[in-house]
This record gives C-alpha cells, structure tokens and sequence, in this order.
C-alpha cells in the first residue's frame, strides 16, 4: 500500500495486508500441488492486490454508499482481490475445485462468465469468498479471485485500456470489434484444449 492508501485504512491496513499474503500464499499452494515446472505447472502468473483508496471511493460513491474505509469493508467485495492466469480453459474448472475445498475461506458467490459471457465479450470465473477479519468490529470481510486463460486475460487488458481513452470516434464499431476478437481468442482456447487433451491422451 503507499502512504494514501496507509492513511485511508488506518487501524486495518495490517490486517488487509495479513489477509492479502494469505490469499497470496494459499492459491500459490494450491497451484503447486497441481505442479512445480515448466511443463506441468497449470498457471501462467498469480497477482493480488489491496483497492487503493481513490478507486474504492469511487466505487463506494457510485454505490451510495459512505466513502470511508470502514463501509468498503462492509460493502464491497474486492478490497482484496486476486487473478490467476491459466494457460488452459479446464485449468480454471481445476483450480476452482480446489479453492472451493480450502478450509482458509468460505465461497460465497460464483460468477461464471465463461459460461455466460458478457455482452461485450467479457470472460473469466469470479469467486467471492468470506475471511475471518476481527478488527474494529468487522468479523469478516469478501476477497475475489478471478480465474482466466492467458487469451482471457490478454484481451480484458487491453479491452480496460481502451475503455478509458476520451474522445473516441466510432465507438460501436470498436464495440462490436472488441466482441469479435473475444469471440475469435476463445475460439484459440478451445482448440489448444483439444490439443492439450490430445497430446496428454497420447
């Protein structure tokens, strides 16, 4: 966290950053016993991260709610969240298997927009899941997990990234652009599935 982000949480920036090293630790744990090396290891990279306050504000504001540290941890469900990038679509179904199985968290809500994509193209697992918490009153807070391919998480990058620029001319068209690639990188997915399930088939 840098210094804003110290003074906004105040009493539980420690306590988040403990939750954040554990969520951290227990996924790394998980991807370790499904493998270690370069060609069995079923993850391209891990990251998670504590909200910064100036984005969690804004989400509070645009919720209604009280822009305090205390109401995002009541509130939001992604104080801490965490991504893993997957080369494989069934490497996702696996590792979320066993997240739901660790005794570290309790899963609360599933979003499966692989399953049902979104409409812009949008695809990944979100997991909601519970923590114990116990500072300031506050039992328990939600961490999210997003589960992703390598294509997945490649066009949602730079999908964000585009999101943002002003002044952009022929917005429906990049729209539907921006569709149709997503629908082309999934197509790349479910053929390198089919060839990983080829070759481990023998």
């Amino acid at each position: 966290m840098n210094q804003n982000d110290l003074l906004f949480y105040g009493e539980y920036a420690p306590r988040l950053e403990e939750i954040k090293s554990l969520v951290l630790s227990e996924i790394g744990a998980i991807l370790g016993s499904l493998g270690s090396d370069s060609e069995t290891a079923v993850a391209e990279h891990i990251k998670c991260r504590i909200k910064g306050c100036d984005s969690l504000k804004e989400k509070l504001r645009r919720k209604g709610h009280e822009e305090t540290a205390e109401s995002g941890l009541i509130n939001v469900s992604d104080i801490v969240g965490a991504r893993v990038v997957t080369h494989f679509i069934g490497d996702i179904y696996t590792v979320y298997d066993l997240i739901k199985q660790c005794p570290r968290w309790r899963v609360v809500r599933v979003k499966d927009y692989i399953a049902n994509i979104k409409p812009n193209g949008y695809r990944s697992l979100h997991l909601n899941v519970a923590l114990p918490f116990g500072v300031g009153g506050i039992d328990e807070i939600r961490a999210e997990i997003q589960l992703r391919t390598i294509a997945m998480d490649c066009w949602a990058s730079l999908e964000h990234q585009l999101k943002y620029k002003k002044n952009v001319k022929n917005t429906a068209l990049i729209v539907e652009e921006l569709k149709r690639c997503a629908d082309e990188m999934a197509s790349t997915d479910l053929s390198m599935q089919t060839i990983r399930d080829l070759i481990m088939r023998g």
